[in-house]
């Protein structure tokens, strides 16, 4: 009898055991009990076991059930669905998908709206990057120069983003010829913005195409997608990604590089802003990266003394000797080219831009690359995939945690 009261305990606390760690499971990723299982069954391996299969006691018919119910379930998380808004226009194009003006239908307001498309963000891979674009969004709500996220939600096959709509254009367009007082105020935000994401930041994604005017002329950062997370002050990475153009070249030689990339982007950016390319800019990308690695940037007298300086203190190719190493932002906001900004003016916008980007209103998108606009708007977008394949279930719940309200208050204000 004791033996077998044993054997009891230890079938019991082997049990307990597996429920907290599927319960674990379950809070981490926000998910209901429905999309657990949902989960199990898209996996054809998992569901082939017999003990599995005896436990959720399911044939094919029911598996067919299960992903359709959970189609459904996908779309009523949210207090949005996609068929919430008029799609007006394409004005951008991701390797995952498209940017689209469109108009919420009860509000009328107008959005910027990410529509990203799972399979292929499976194929290449690249959940964890959308994951974390997805929370430094939400991390960005409440800044002013960050472009801000409204709801996320998503489909069988599709993850929509609900951002700012921002029409001014790339500041980049609004500094030819250069405007050295649009440069200063860019650099000025672009430095804030740099150091105003807590734990989050992303190697090579500032550069001039992320960087755009609102239409009162205010900068808006955007992109995300290269964001790292969780990372403490002196954490350092290995991921070698980025825009050519813009490598540090300790990620070019793929050593551990930290939040000193950032300052070596800023610095790229501030060149090519004052003359009009990037510092080591060659057609021949091998050119290119050994221009990175072993030759000094060309400073032109154009320049201030404190911009010389600011310039080389950035692109420091040895980056325990770069700007911004010590003290991080604070190196910079106290460096004499930032001088005669008030930074706490800057912050709650009260410096008026020195250019006001020319724009008659929300429809108004000569700031677009027509490449986009003149794409045709896809009906697809307002319906969810009705072919229901292997891929398509291992889509359905590989995003989860993905979705996101405001409070019923601040709904679409």
């Amino acid at each position: 009898m004791a033996v077998t009261e044993a054997g009891c305990d230890l079938t019991y606390c082997k049990m307990r055991g597996i429920v907290a760690v599927l319960a674990a499971f379950i809070k981490e990723r926000k998910m209901g009990l429905n999309d657990f299982i949902q989960k199990l069954v898209s996996t054809p391996h998992i569901c082939q076991h017999v003990e599995v299969n005896s436990l959720l006691k399911i044939d094919e018919n029911q598996n067919e059930e299960l992903c359709r119910n959970s189609r459904s379930s996908l779309a009523e998380d949210t207090q949005i669905k996609p068929c919430d808004f008029d799609y007006l226009k394409i004005i951008g194009k991701g390797s995952f998908g498209k940017v689209l003006l469109a108009r919420h239908k009860e509000s009328t307001n107008y959005y910027a709206v990410k529509v990203l498309q799972k399979k292929i963000i499976l194929k290449k891979k690249e959940q964890k990057h959308i994951m974390a674009e997805r929370s430094v969004l939400m991390k960005n709500i409440k800044h002013p120069f960050l472009v801000g996220l409204h709801y996320s939600f998503q489909t069988t096959d599709k993850l929509y983003f609900v951002l700012d709509y921002v029409n001014g254009g790339e500041v980049s367009h609004s500094l030819t010829p250069p405007r050295k007082t649009l440069l200063f105020f860019s650099l000025s935000s672009c430095s804030t913005i740099s150091r105003e994401r807590g734990s989050s930041w992303s190697p090579e994604d500032l550069k001039p195409e992320n960087i755009l005017l609102d239409s009162q002329g205010h900068i808006v950062l955007t992109d995300f997608g290269l964001c790292k997370e969780g990372l403490d002050p002196n954490g350092t990475t290995t991921t070698f990604c980025g825009t050519p153009e813009y490598l540090a070249p300790e990620v070019l030689q793929k050593q551990a590089y930290d939040r000193t990339v950032d300052w070596w982007c800023l610095g790229s950016v501030l060149y090519e802003m004052l003359y009009g390319l990037p510092p080591f800019y060659s057609r021949n990308t091998a050119e290119m990266y050994n221009n990175i690695l072993h030759k000094a940037p060309v400073l032109k007298p154009n320049v201030s003394n404190a911009g010389r300086e600011l310039l080389e203190g950035l692109l420091q190719k040895d980056r325990t000797k770069r700007l911004g190493v010590k003290d991080d932002f604070l190196e910079l906001k106290y460096h004499s080219f930032f001088s005669p900004i008030n930074w706490d003016d800057l912050m709650a916008k009260k410096i008026t831009p020195p250019f006001i980007p020319s724009v008659s209103g929300p429809t108004d998108l000569r700031h677009f690359d027509p490449e986009f606009t003149h794409l045709p708007v896809s009906s697809s977008l307002c319906t969810d995939t009705q072919t229901v394949t292997s891929s398509i279930k291992e889509a359905a719940g590989a995003f989860p945690g993905f979705s996101y309200g405001p409070p019923a208050e601040h709904s679409f204000m």
